[in-house]
């Protein structure tokens, strides 16, 4: 098989997720409202926010959530972190590097299928230059979604996952229209729980060690189990899916008084 199309994506938000144990009996209250206001200023500043959940089970009890403009940020914010005097009684358990990634399946297949009409060779220079310009338009209409908001919602899971590469089922050995048809079939699952999940998709590879990590936001947790599980008959999942480990948890909305 030859080398197959790689889709296009839109790139937002840098982000990391932090998975902390917790010392609770050496925080003190002054130490607690310091973090407090660390995370609620940066979520006011215009280059980020941050965002802090309850992790159940031994995988928890603290996550911390940022969406930063670009990786510089997020080395800021890591060093600012430590500089706080609650530092050292959170101890890092966990981390995922990633940036928010909106897939254009679609419109990389309709603007293959426009390019090959025209006669142009595949992976040549002029096909590239052209496909890119045909992106970069559809980019700029994805850009609110790309630096969206962390939901308000009051449960949340996260998950890493990979597509298959293996002997039999190859994702990246998938032409780009068998690609496009199966991620449209599982775009068409997650519409079915419009209004009630949110879901944000970002890109890991070349960050960290899965290919792309999965936020779902929910009022309900069962809406979480029941998207994830149907999500699994799709064939984008059964076939080429692989994941990692879950955390699920509550978002925080007084974390000075959670920490108590």
């Amino acid at each position: 098989m030859g080398r197959e199309i790689t889709p296009g994506t839109k790139d937002g938000w840098a982000v990391l997720h932090q998975f902390f144990d917790v010392d609770f009996k050496n925080i003190t209250k002054d130490d607690a409202e310091e973090l407090k206001a660390w995370l609620n200023e940066d979520y006011k500043a215009d280059f980020g926010q941050s965002a802090a959940f309850h992790v159940f089970g031994h995988k928890g009890p603290l996550c911390l959530l940022h969406f930063r403009k670009d990786f510089s940020l997020i080395a800021e914010l890591e060093k600012a972190f430590y500089g706080l005097k609650i530092s050292k009684n959170l101890r890092l358990k966990d981390s995922y590097i990633s940036v928010v990634e909106l897939g254009m399946y679609h419109t990389t297949k309709k603007a293959v299928e426009n390019l090959d009409k025209e006669g142009i060779e595949r992976f040549s220079d002029e096909f590239y230059e052209k496909l890119e310009n045909n992106l970069s338009h559809h980019r700029e209409n994805l850009t609110e979604r790309a630096f969206c908001e962390i939901p308000k919602l009051p449960y949340f899971c996260f998950y890493p996952m990979n597509k298959k590469r293996g002997e039999v089922n190859n994702w990246y050995h998938e032409p780009i229209d068998r690609r496009a048809e199966l991620m449209m079939e599982h775009g068409m699952t997650g519409r079915r729980y419009s209004g009630k999940i949110q879901q944000i998709i970002s890109g890991s590879i070349g960050f960290d060690g899965w290919e792309w990590g999965v936020d779902l936001f929910a009022n309900d947790p069962l809406d979480i189990k029941a998207l994830i599980y149907e999500m699994r008959f799709d064939e984008a999942t059964s076939l080429y899916g692989e994941f990692g480990e879950f955390w699920f948890g509550s978002r925080i909305e007084d974390l000075a008084g959670w920490l108590g």
